[in-house]
């Protein structure tokens, strides 16, 4: 409809998209101490997802978010009391400006949201063990003006992630670090 009536409009796919149900921008796993997956969130990660895109000037935001707006046809949650997304604007989920209206956040967390799973030990104790900020939002995706190729829009949504560096050190440099954290530990004592 928006392209018959002249607005640029695309379709983008993303890949590992995010479904943060309760929007604290990550996506949660819990387990109990025998490592059994608990159910304790409605979060959860799709294979892929589709959206629109639309080009337009935001007036109601400032000048710094026009350009690309997402807008899903397809919404999950209700926002405002209804079900619709957007428009989101594309500039406003990479720069992580998740407090504008117009399911800024939810967009931010389908795309950017961190895997985390946690041990649950009690209702008022749970403890972190594991976070991947790798998983969500890859190869965000559009088809190419008059070819079937695909055109990679990932950097339109999110900055790079960043590069790990390993260090690989022997067994016994590994033995030796324990042995002089252990004296720092007794000294401290």
């Amino acid at each position: 409809v928006l392209r018959c009536l002249g607005i640029p409009t695309r379709v983008i796919t993303n890949f590992n998209s995010a479904h943060d149900k309760n929007i604290n921008l990550s996506i949660d796993k819990y387990i109990d101490v025998s490592g059994k997956t608990l159910n304790l969130t409605e979060d959860s990660v799709w294979n892929f997802h589709v959206w629109n895109e639309s080009w337009f000037i935001r007036r109601d935001l400032g000048s710094f978010y026009d350009g690309w707006q997402v807008l899903d046809a397809t919404p999950q949650e209700r926002s405002k009391g209804i079900y619709q997304c957007g428009p989101a604007s594309t500039r406003a989920i990479k720069e992580g400006d998740v407090n504008l209206d117009y399911d800024s956040p939810f967009v931010f967390a389908a795309v950017n949201a961190d895997c985390v799973t946690w041990i649950h030990y009690s209702k008022k104790r749970k403890e972190r063990i594991y976070s991947d900020t790798r998983k969500i939002g890859k190869f965000i995706s559009t088809k190419a003006v008059g070819t079937n190729s695909r055109v990679d829009v990932t950097a339109n949504y999110k900055y790079p992630e960043a590069k790990e560096i390993s260090f690989k050190i022997s067994y016994s440099q590994y033995k030796n670090s324990l042995m002089d954290d252990r004296k720092i530990l007794v000294t401290a004592v």
